[in-house]
């Protein structure tokens, strides 16, 4: 891969067309990631696609991506340890454990 990138390097209109391709591709990708977010299915994998796409030429976009896979790692470990005390809560209390006698 590095020696396919210098060789596009070593020619400047080549190196140019290479950079707005990767642009428009990883910009492409993250708007339709964004536009999945809220539908079921991988909105945010296919964002993290794209900022990695662009990840290849841009600092700022691999700055980005770093910065958000700290975020989501921090919101899933807080997530864990809410569902853990919440189920901890749940089986001192007894709840959900006992069918309501009067539902049935």
């Amino acid at each position: 891969m590095d020696r396919w990138r210098r060789a596009i390097r070593r020619r400047p209109w080549l190196n140019t067309v290479y950079k707005i391709v990767v642009t428009a591709l990883g910009v492409l990708i993250v708007v339709v990631g964004l536009i999945l977010v809220p539908l079921p299915g991988p909105g945010w994998l296919i964002v993290f696609i794209g900022l990695t796409v662009l990840g290849t030429e841009y600092h700022w976009a691999r700055r980005l991506l770093g910065w958000l896979r700290r975020v989501l790692a921090r919101f899933w470990e807080r997530w864990r340890a809410w569902r853990a005390a919440r189920r901890e809560r749940r089986a001192r209390t007894g709840s959900g454990s006992v069918a309501d006698p009067g539902t049935g």
